[in-house]
C-alpha cells in the first residue's frame, strides 16, 4: 500500500515521490550498500530510500533543496547518521565528500540531463551511481549508433561509464503519478585506460555541433569544422548523418580538430 504523505509535492522542483515497496526494495537490492562506503543521495524527499539504505549503512549524505524537507530529514535522523547538505544538486561540489563515492537518487526529470553532466566532472571520485529516471531518458543514455534514441547524451555518457538499465517503474509507483514511465540505470565511471584521451572541450563541441539538426548530414552539420579531406582521411563519409558515427569516430575528429589548431598556432 502506497504510504500515506503529509507533504504536498512542489512542481518547481519536480517533486514526484516514490511510494512502491517493491520498487524501493528492488533499487535497493541493486545498489547492496555495504557499511564503510560513502554513500550520497540526490533529492531524498520523504526518504523512501533514505530509511532503507540507513538500515544497511551507519551513515548516508544527503543532497536535498527543499527546505520544508531538509527539516523533516533532520528531524527524522541524528547528524551521526545523517548528513544532510541543504542545496543545490546542479551546484554541489560532490568532490569534497571524498573519493569511492557511490551516488543514488530519485532524479527530479526537468534537471535529469544538466545533473548527469555535472556529475561526469566528479567521475574520478565515483565508483558507481543508480539513478531513477524518465525512462525515455534511459532509452537515449543506453542507446546504440543507428536508433533513433542515439544521440549527443547517448555519446557523452558512454565515452565516460558503463551503463546498465536495471528496473522498468510504472506511474503508479509514484505520489503523484507521473505522466511518463520511469526506468533505474547504472552509471559506473570508466577507468582513465578505458578513456581514449582527447580535448574534452573540443570532443564535446563536435558532438554538439553534429546533433545540432539531426537530419542533415554531417557535411552539414560538421562543414564549419572540417574540409572533405578530413573526412576522407579518417574513412568517415561526410553523407551519413550525426546518429550513425559511433564514439570512436567524434573521437577521431576530435583528434584531427586538436592537430589542426595546434599546427595553425
Amino acid at each position: 500500500m502506497p504510504k500515506p504523505i503529509n507533504h504536498t509535492p512542489r512542481k518547481r522542483f519536480g517533486q514526484n515521490f516514490l511510494v512502491d515497496d517493491g520498487v524501493i526494495h528492488a533499487i535497493v537490492s541493486a545498489i547492496r550498500p555495504q557499511a564503510g562506503e560513502t554513500l550520497v543521495e540526490i533529492g531524498p524527499g520523504l526518504g523512501a530510500l533514505t530509511r532503507p539504505l540507513l538500515e544497511r549503512t551507519p551513515h548516508l549524505h544527503v543532497v536535498e533543496l527543499d527546505r520544508d524537507l531538509v527539516a523533516r530529514l533532520r528531524h527524522s535522523w541524528p547528524p551521526e547518521r545523517l548528513t544532510v547538505h541543504e542545496g543545490d544538486a546542479l551546484k554541489f561540489d560532490f568532490g569534497s565528500l571524498g573519493s569511492d563515492l557511490r551516488i543514488v537518487g530519485n532524479l527530479p526529470y526537468n534537471i535529469s540531463s544538466p545533473l548527469l553532466f555535472h556529475l561526469l566532472d566528479f567521475a574520478p571520485s565515483i565508483r558507481d551511481m543508480h539513478f531513477m529516471l524518465q525512462k525515455e531518458v534511459v532509452a537515449r543514455m543506453v542507446a546504440t549508433p543507428s536508433t533513433p534514441d542515439y544521440g549527443r547524451l547517448s555519446i557523452m555518457l558512454q565515452r565516460r561509464c558503463h551503463m546498465d538499465w536495471l528496473i522498468d517503474v510504472p506511474p503508479a509507483a509514484f505520489n503523484p503519478p507521473p505522466k511518463v514511465d520511469s526506468a533505474v540505470v547504472r552509471l559506473i565511471p570508466k577507468t582513465p585506460a578505458e578513456i581514449t584521451p582527447v580535448d574534452e572541450q573540443l570532443f564535446a563541441r563536435v558532438v554538439a555541433a553534429a546533433f545540432s539538426q539531426r537530419r542533415k548530414t554531417l557535411r552539414n552539420t560538421l562543414g564549419s569544422l572540417f574540409a572533405p579531406t578530413d573526412f576522407a582521411a579518417l574513412g568517415i563519409d561526410a553523407g551519413l548523418r550525426a546518429e550513425a558515427l559511433a564514439i570512436a569516430d567524434y573521437e577521431a575528429l576530435a583528434r584531427r580538430l586538436t592537430a589542426q589548431s595546434a599546427s595553425a598556432g
